[in-house]
């Protein structure tokens, strides 16, 4: 019978419980455990795609289309799951779908209540991922902290589903702060046991905490979070504050959290030392044979988590080429100000990421102006690319005024338009989105980090490059090195007489693992390291 995982968090948000589910995927992975994981997200958006990135963050986007949570990023990133539109579930598709099914006469009349019909549809989405992936243990992470009134429906629905499956089939993990007061010099647990206290009047009592703390826990400490939270000592896991976050599945290991896991599930799987991960990322990761700087030019530069695919993505290819990875942000309305000279100078590549809407777009032309004239490195992803073809219209083919009709509809040169038919009367969702089919040329830099003709890659955008203007980029040294196999739609660009200068329609960053580095990320920090 699947197995199922309820991951919550208490204190405070931004704890890490996307990363502390990924990891824990990890390990229970290299048991040889087929692993899948989802995500509750308690707001009524029906999904993030029309989030602004300062609120929500990245909107991470999965092979089949769904516009998702970020958090799905570390699930596919630390694991082989295939992350679907299944594994993200919003409070706004719960009541849509209850709501639908209501007006539909499907509940031949009931009264509809929280519950039990929010929880049973709450319920058939995680069975369904079961189902879906088939997968031997399903790890579910409840977005939210405890106490908070947003999550209490999908808390119910934790609740219920010991009683549904048994307790040997259900397993509940509790992510928590252990704060160190500086001035007094001492680590507290009270938050947690409140927030235990909490979990516990919901009917919910986690059989193991983990508990992120700045200090190292002594056994004291540890008896007493376990004395008065009701856990076994050794299910009480210390997750130190650590260097790098794909050191986290080893911290996890080292301390049995795989062991306590399986012993709950009685389940015998075979030993791992998880030595690939520790070789191939841990220990390549903290031996750098030289420094690579990377320059991010976006808007969203003030927010972490807006870029987040990104930054992990030129780790990764960092990991890839044994570099020390600093990255630069820079806000490019700061160029639009200053000018891209200063804040670009001394970097090793320019990466300008995607986006929507004009604000900051000239400065992002701007510095894809210098990373082309002065021949630095540059990558461009998405509106990144779109931003790159202005640029090269405007001063490498004298179309003064070329522009996106996004951002100026009266542009006496359309390069970057909207598809014919395409529908912008709703918002959410009308993109291009998910996986297409890519057609990679021969003798390019793209067939060289590839190393293959056909390649699948999500996207995430309504404007394309309008191919009216296809001659006249070719004719000044554009390349068209990557196309739509069926539909003939610009997909990788390249500059000739450039060391390395390519942009892409889609999203690679999304595709990206800290032990296989997407290759267009390797590429790009092979030749930033190397300029």
């Amino acid at each position: 019978m699947t197995k199922y995982i309820f991951i919550t968090g208490g204190v405070i948000s931004s704890l890490g419980k996307g990363i502390a589910s990924a990891s824990t995927g990890k390990i229970l992975e290299s048991r040889g455990l087929k692993v899948t994981l989802m995500k509750f997200d308690p707001y009524i958006n029906v999904d993030p795609g029309t989030m602004n990135p300062y609120q929500h963050g990245e909107v991470y986007v999965t092979e089949d289309g769904a516009e998702t949570d970020l958090d799905l990023g570390h699930y596919e990133r630390f694991t082989n799951a295939k992350i679907t539109k299944f594994n993200n579930v919003t409070t706004g598709q719960i009541y849509n779908s209850v709501i639908a099914k209501e007006r539909q006469g499907g509940y031949l009349g009931s009264t509809i209540q929280v519950i039990p019909h929010i929880t049973n549809e709450i319920k058939d989405r995680v069975k369904k991922v079961a189902k879906v992936s088939g997968a031997d243990c399903v790890l579910v992470e409840i977005g939210g902290t405890v106490g908070d009134i947003e999550s209490l429906p999908f808390l119910e629905a934790a609740r219920q589903f010991r009683l549904d499956v048994g307790y040997e089939n259900c397993l509940y993990i509790h992510l928590t702060l252990i704060p160190y007061i500086r001035a007094a010099g001492e680590i507290k647990t009270k938050p947690t046991q409140h927030s235990v206290g909490t979990l516990r009047e919901i009917g919910i009592q986690p059989d193991i905490l983990i508990c992120r703390t700045e200090k190292v826990l002594s056994e004291a400490i540890k008896e007493k979070i376990s004395l008065f939270c009701n856990v076994r000592k050794e299910a009480v896991i210390e997750a130190l504050d650590v260097d790098s976050i794909y050191k986290i599945p080893l911290v996890f290991k080292e301390q049995s959290l795989d062991r306590i896991i399986l012993d709950h599930f009685r389940l015998k799987c075979k030993n791992s030392d998880m030595k690939n991960w520790k070789k191939a990322v841990v220990e390549r990761a903290g031996r750098p044979m030289h420094k690579v700087k990377i320059a991010v030019v976006g808007k969203y530069i003030e927010l972490q988590d807006a870029y987040k695919s990104i930054y992990e993505s030129l780790t990764h290819g960092a990991i890839a080429n044994s570099a020390r990875l600093e990255i630069k942000r820079v806000d490019s309305e700061e160029i639009e100000k200053t000018g891209p000279d200063e804040l670009l100078s001394g970097v090793g590549g320019i990466l300008v990421p995607g986006g929507f809407g004009s604000r900051g777009i000239e400065g992002k032309i701007m510095a894809i102006n210098y990373a082309r004239i002065n021949k630095i490195p540059f990558f461009g992803i998405c509106l990144g690319m779109q931003c790159a073809v202005i640029e090269f219209s405007r001063n490498a083919c004298g179309m003064s005024g070329a522009n996106s009709t996004e951002f100026d509809k009266k542009t006496p040169y359309p390069v970057i338009a909207l598809l014919e038919g395409q529908d912008l009367k709703s918002m959410g969702g009308t993109m291009r989105l998910g996986a297409y089919q890519c057609r990679v040329q021969k003798g390019t830099l793209a067939s060289a980090a590839y190393r293959k003709r056909l390649v699948l890659e999500r996207h995430r955008h309504r404007y394309e490059f309008n191919n009216r203007y296809k001659k006249q980029l070719e004719k000044k040294g554009m390349v068209f090195s990557g196309v739509h196999k069926d539909k003939n739609l610009a997909e990788i660009i390249e500059l000739k007489d450039h060391p390395f200068f390519v942009a892409v329609q889609f999203h690679p960053e999304f595709k990206s693992k800290p032990d296989l580095a997407h290759p267009l990320f390797n590429a790009f920090i092979k030749a930033a390291g190397t300029s």
